[in-house]
């Protein structure tokens, strides 16, 4: 088949990753899949032009909103998976609830990433429930051999002598929902007291307003370092390397940066918000926080207590490999196609 899947492919996002592995995935069946931005289109009609011309003969989608919206009333079969801000944030808006829902009716089938998100989703449309399936994330982590470690710190102004530096790494595209300055004020203050801590911010400018106001609050923030984003090899040879991955975000769907770390044996210090809370059990995968106070007196612990981080570490990395099989989500979108036949 030849198959459309559009989704929003800002570099280095987790929806640009996730849409990249499903393409893996669909070509490894045979399929040709070719991806589309959804921001580069504005209705349903440039996206039936598209099929058509293209000859495609389905389509996928994530988010119902920002990818399935343009796909309503399409003349080729499609399925749909859903995006963190569909149920958290999308659903909310009634307008946007009402296309969402008339997108999960067209669907031959929707994907959610967790139990909790194919609930929510059935509760406000019941006569959908049987057509949603849950499908984890897949991780595998590729660190890169060959990355230079020290160049890396050296580049970003953090200092290299000293043989106890815990660097905390804060993965994520630079834009509000991902709230990376929630925990610059008091980072800093720690890191006044206690220089060897720093907190390093790495990731896309997906928002450029934004970003300039990330830059000029980190410019006034000792200990708190603004990082190029990196090719994905090199980000997990440097995450393998960091002390400990952070999550600081208002909502998330699956975070892909969270489950890379626990497969990388790093541990992971993330908001206690519900996307997160879905992955993560406090103080046995993971550390949960409800404020910037909590995130220190955790980090602390964890600093402190050697047994703990290696309990947790060893943890994580049985819950990615039991819970979010790569070849597991491989074989599901391969069946799942299958529907669009």
């Amino acid at each position: 088949m030849r198959l459309l899947l559009l989704a929003c492919l800002r570099a280095q996002t987790g929806n640009a990753t996730t849409a990249a592995r499903i393409q893996n995935h669909l070509h490894a069946a045979g399929h040709s899949c070719v991806l589309k931005d959804a921001f580069m289109y504005e209705s349903p009609a440039e996206i039936a032009n598209l099929t058509s011309t293209d000859k495609f003969d389905a389509a996928l989608a994530i988010h119902l909103y920002k990818g399935g919206r343009l796909l309503q009333g399409s003349r080729i079969p499609f399925g749909i998976i859903f995006g963190g801000t569909d149920v958290n944030e999308d659903i909310k808006c009634k307008e946007k609830r009402q296309v969402m829902g008339a997108v999960l009716e067209e669907a031959r089938f929707a994907v959610a990433f967790t139990v909790k998100m194919k609930e929510l989703a059935a509760a406000e449309w019941p006569d959908s429930r049987k057509k949603i399936y849950v499908q984890s994330q897949g991780i595998k982590t590729t660190p890169s051999e060959t990355f230079d470690w020290y160049t890396f710190l050296q580049n970003a102004d953090i200092p290299t002598d000293t043989d106890n530096l815990h660097l905390f790494l804060l993965v994520c595209g630079l834009r509000r929902v991902k709230d990376p300055l929630y925990l610059v004020e008091v980072f800093s203050d720690w890191h006044r007291k206690d220089p060897s801590v720093h907190l390093g911010i790495i990731g896309p400018a997906v928002d450029p307003l934004f970003t300039s106001e990330v830059k000029e609050k980190v410019k006034r923030a000792p200990g708190v370092h603004l990082l190029p984003e990196l090719p994905q090899a090199e980000l997990h040879a440097a995450v393998r390397r960091c002390f400990a991955v952070v999550n600081s975000s208002i909502s998330e769907g699956m975070s892909a940066a969270i489950l890379e770390a626990m497969d990388l044996e790093v541990p992971v210090l993330a908001r206690n918000i519900p996307g997160n809370a879905a992955i993560i059990s406090h103080q046995e995968t993971g550390l949960l926080f409800s404020n910037p106070q909590e995130f220190v007196v955790l980090s602390k612990s964890l600093m402190n207590d050697p047994i703990m981080e290696k309990e947790i570490i060893t943890r994580a990395k049985e819950y990615v490999k039991k819970h979010h099989s790569w070849e597991g989500e491989r074989k599901t979108y391969q069946n799942l196609v299958l529907r669009l036949q």
